[in-house]
């Protein structure tokens, strides 16, 4: 199959009638296995897939590499493919890189690195991306140690964006690399685009300023919906006028607005994206809340078949990725309480913590040796009772990319892209 960019993927949705009109789903690979079960799903229901990783994700190794499967970018965009060939899928996948750039790394802000130091690793890493194919490109210099509890100043956002777009075309054109497209903004409040007004004249001065140097003009700017995302809950108040607003202040640039932070929410306003304009929407722990909750739901059946002597063996697979997502303490953004203040030692005291600590960072154990052993474990045993427990995984993770798929309008979007001139 022929395969669009994303900035001809977004003009041609924007050209598109109501009834064909659809918002585009980022999936965050947060595992081998979720990619597995959206290449499935996409070859099914013909869409195209964006799988959008952070830098904590998937990043180079002189960088200090990705939790997810210690993947680089081109050990990342290998397993896709391989995935795909697999499978047979032979649609539209997208590489993605979301919240690229300076101190996007846990590490970078931690070290509080200075800014020439945290650009000059931000480009090294989109550098990387390059190399290895990927599509797409979120420029987002707004994460930014020195600056807590308010909004960096639009200017200073406008001057990092413009030169790490700058700085990545020269690169490109160095390499004699096909063109990629870009994503700029920020859900985060800090990133100060957090009004209809604000976010207009960030794009203005963007246009203004690209133009000045004849860059190419991103295809997705984030705006903030009112998404907000906790624990395994949207906390936040999706604000369907803004929304509105946004995509029609970005479709008068010829752009797309895209939604962060997407997890959790209510069926009927995911049904009203593709209506309210919202041309694309990230998703990514959702799937690891879903997958770790479908390998303790095996354990369950594991402990029941070996008490019944079906199976001769269990894992222990339980006990031990609670105690790996305990101790990992990456759990600690997603927390709305006073839980990170405690230790270690005093969190494995408490079952209700333990239990709610492993629902919401589980995934960021999948790749722990320990971890993976026991999976394997817990696989063979039930294998033993004729039991496909990897089938089952991909069964619940498809149900909730479906989910999204079909509120969305994205079955058969790949053809109608395509169709179009």
């Amino acid at each position: 199959m022929n395969k669009i960019t994303l900035t001809e993927v977004v003009s041609r949705g924007l050209k598109m009638t109501k009834e064909n009109r659809a918002s585009m789903l980022g999936i965050g690979p947060m595992s081998k296995m979720l990619i597995k079960a959206g290449i499935l799903l996409a070859k099914e229901k013909d869409f195209p897939l964006m799988f959008i990783a952070s830098r904590n994700q998937v990043d180079s190794k002189e960088l200090g590499g990705g939790y997810v499967c210690n993947w680089d970018q081109k050990a990342f965009s290998d397993a896709i493919k391989n995935i795909a060939d697999e499978t047979g899928f032979k649609g539209m996948y997208y590489l993605c890189r979301d919240h690229g750039g300076p101190w996007q790394r846990d590490k970078e802000r931690k070290e509080h690195l200075s800014e020439k130091d945290a650009m000059e690793l931000g480009k090294q890493s989109y550098i990387a991306d390059l190399e290895n194919g990927f599509d797409l490109l979120h420029i987002d210099p707004t994460k930014d140690p020195y600056i807590v509890g308010k909004a960096i100043d639009v200017n200073v956002v406008l001057r990092r964006t413009v030169e790490l777009i700058e700085y990545v075309e020269k690169e490109r054109l160095v390499r004699g690399l096909p063109e990629i497209s870009y994503e700029v903004g920020t859900e985060e409040t800090n990133g100060g685009l957090t009004s209809v007004e604000s976010y207009e004249f960030f794009i203005q001065e963007l246009m203004k300023e690209l133009d000045k140097k004849n860059l190419p003009h991103p295809c997705f700017i984030v705006g903030q919906t009112g998404t907000l995302t906790r624990l395994t809950e949207n906390i936040g108040h999706f604000n369907a006028e803004a929304s509105r607003e946004l995509s029609a202040v970005a479709e008068k640039y010829g752009v797309g607005l895209k939604e962060h932070n997407g997890d959790y929410q209510d069926e009927g306003i995911l049904l009203g994206h593709p209506a309210l304009g919202i041309t694309a929407m990230n998703v990514a722990p959702e799937y690891g809340t879903v997958e770790t909750r479908a390998y303790l739901k095996l354990v369950e059946l594991e402990e029941m078949l070996y008490r019944e002597k079906v199976i001769s063996k269990k894992s222990n697979l339980k006990n031990c990725i609670r105690r790996e997502a305990v101790t990992s303490r990456r759990w600690e953004k997603w927390m709305t309480d006073d839980t990170v203040s405690k230790t270690t030692e005093e969190l494995l005291q408490n079952e209700e913590i333990i239990s709610i600590i492993t629902d919401i960072s589980g995934h960021y154990t999948f790749n722990n040796e320990i971890v993976k052993k026991e999976i394997e474990n817990l696989f063979e045993n039930l294998s033993e009772a004729g039991i496909n427990a990897e089938k089952y995984v991909i069964y619940k993770l498809k149900e909730s990319l479906d989910k999204y798929v079909e509120c969305f309008n994205l079955p058969g979007y790949t053809s109608r892209l395509l169709s179009m001139k």
